[in-house]
Order: structure tokens, then C-alpha cells, then sequence
């Protein structure tokens, strides 16, 4: 069972509530500002705000390692 171990929390997708504080903390005001700086639709965003899809888990990981980078830069 050791494969398990090796940072779950990157491999999780995102919920709802943790992607709505990810665009705060990366300062994207709307779901258009997220969609655009990620290469998505403006729908997709939506979708996963309102938790009817799930992020899709390489989304989740780019937005944890901006937030770490930026943590990191002050």
C-alpha cells in the first residue's frame, strides 16, 4: 500500500469551495479571468463552481503549484 503515499493532496481534484479560494488567492476575479488563463471556457469554470464536474485533476495540480509559487515568491 505504499503506492498510495506520494502526495494525494496533488492528486485529488478540487472542490468547489477550494477552487472559488484558488481564483481569490491567484487574484482572477471572474470565472471568465480563470477560464482565459488556463485555456478553458467560460462554461467549464462554471461547471466545476458549481460542482455539477469535477476538476479535472491536471487543472487542480496547475492551480496548487501557482499558489505554492506564489507563496514561495514572497
Amino acid at each position: 500500500m505504499t503506492g498510495d503515499t506520494p502526495n494525494r493532496e496533488m492528486l485529488a481534484s478540487m472542490s468547489p469551495d477550494e477552487l472559488r479560494s484558488a481564483m481569490r488567492t491567484l487574484g482572477y476575479r471572474t470565472q471568465n479571468d480563470l477560464a482565459n488563463a488556463i485555456g478553458v471556457s467560460r462554461s467549464a469554470v462554471s461547471l466545476w463552481l458549481e460542482g455539477k464536474v469535477g476538476v479535472p485533476r491536471p487543472v487542480a495540480m496547475l492551480l496548487r503549484m501557482l499558489i505554492a509559487a506564489q507563496r514561495r515568491a514572497y
